[in-house]
């Protein structure tokens, strides 16, 4: 070593490769963000239990605030585990910056409280998470911010809702439950038209199988609890996009405060590590069993995008490396009861909500998220009472196959 090489960890390149060459996403997942050498040589980048950052003298805190010194002040404002894992995220989105909040929703809130004062509208493809739709309609409304929502996929009806108050287009892509497709460019062609930012919640699809960044959409956003933690043991929330975009929303957090701990940055990690293994796995369950209910006499209906059926598979084909673990179907000349009966049924997926694990998960939409919901509501939604969703984890796919099987024949 020079001897005027200082000791202690390595600056960390970005997307964890020093000399710029891209990288594979499993190389990025292990690598990405991360310092070569680390915190006394260990391999794993440690948990920093701090609250607060101490500084030697009164021109080190004067250095920070001038941005002369980089370095953590309070655990409010950064954690330098969550620096990590917000590198290695940007870098598996192809994205300048990401930022790291404490759940999915957390990430939503924080970027439209961020980007939307009184007077503004934003635009939302209806197939959507319904707590997204209900911060909206709900809550934005009483700051003055109004909402349209218009049919999934109808780019006409998206463009005719645009106003010049209009300062977000919002959709998932895939939606949840019914697994639409959004086609990214021409998403992200609408706004910039428009001068009009665009958000695509990409959970579903994670920087795996589907690069909303690359396609022109300003910001993507992820439930990390999701595919990106995979084990179903903590929450987070993630938005990606450019270092100018991202900036004010940081500075926000900071101030709302919804950060994750650092057990949970720590998991978060650890989790991103086998990602690319683990969506291998999940797309192969889900199209396997897609296929296998889609030929079931039992089922009535499969929304999959995978499935040459779906109304969205040449798009999926073509924007997709892969369609992911989650299929929602409707079980034939069933109602709720009996529909219930097939999810309780089933002896490996968990009841329960959320998705993306290494276990699978099954629940009835009607009944873990509209309950409380009108008919009517329900209708408008397209959550009939005989629809279930699967979302598959990395067991054997035979096993899933033969438990739906035996669930679907009792």
């Amino acid at each position: 070593m020079s001897k005027n090489k200082k000791s202690g960890p390595d600056e960390p390149a970005a997307g964890g490769d020093s000399a710029g060459i891209s990288r594979g996403v499993s190389t990025l997942a292990v690598h990405g963000g991360e310092a070569r050498r680390k915190h006394a040589d260990a391999i794993t980048d440690p948990i920093f239990c701090a609250s607060t950052y101490t500084f030697p003298d009164t021109q080190s805190v004067i250095d920070f605030i001038e941005k002369k010194l980089p370095r953590e002040e309070y655990g409010r404002y950064g954690n330098p585990t969550e620096r990590v894992v917000e590198r290695k995220l940007a870098a598996l989105e192809g994205g300048e910056e990401a930022l790291l909040f404490s759940s999915g929703m957390a990430a939503i809130v924080g970027l439209l409280m961020s980007k939307l004062d009184a007077g503004d509208e934003v635009v939302f493809f209806d197939e959507c998470y319904h707590r997204s739709r209900q911060f909206c309609t709900q809550h934005l409304s009483r700051f003055g911010v109004t909402t349209r929502q218009v049919p999934a996929c109808d780019y006409e009806a998206m463009q005719a809702a645009i106003t010049p108050r209009t300062k977000l287009l919002i959709s998932e892509s895939p939606t949840n439950p019914h697994l639409s497709v959004v086609d990214l460019e021409r998403f992200a062609a609408i706004g910039k038209k428009h001068g009009v930012e665009t958000l695509i919640d990409a959970t579903l699809g994670t920087p795996y199988n589907v690069r909303p960044i690359a396609a022109g959409v300003d910001y993507v956003l992820h439930s990390a609890t999701k595919y990106l933690a995979g084990h179903n043991d903590l929450l987070a929330g993630v938005i990606v996009g450019s270092k100018e975009k991202i900036d004010p929303i940081r500075r926000l957090r900071g101030i709302m405060g919804a950060i994750s701990s650092p057990h949970n940055v720590f998991l978060l990690v650890r989790g991103l590590k086998t990602f690319e293994l683990r969506m291998q796995r999940h797309n192969e369950n889900g199209l396997a069993v897609a296929r296998f209910l889609a030929a079931h006499p039992r089922v009535a209906k499969v929304y999959y995008p995978g499935l040459e059926c779906h109304p969205y598979h040449e798009v999926a084909r073509r924007t997709m490396r892969g369609f992911g673990g989650l299929v929602t179907f409707l079980v034939k000349d069933a109602d709720w009861r009996q529909t219930a009966d097939v999810v309780d049924a089933v002896r490996i997926p968990r009841i329960a909500p959320s998705l993306g694990g290494v276990e699978s998960l099954i629940e009835q939409p009607l009944v873990m998220s509209y309950f409380e919901c009108t008919p009517q509501q329900r209708e408008q939604y397209r959550i009939p009472d005989n629809m279930i969703r699967l979302a598959c984890g990395i067991e054997n796919t035979e096993d899933l196959i033969a438990d739906l099987q035996q669930a679907l024949t009792g």
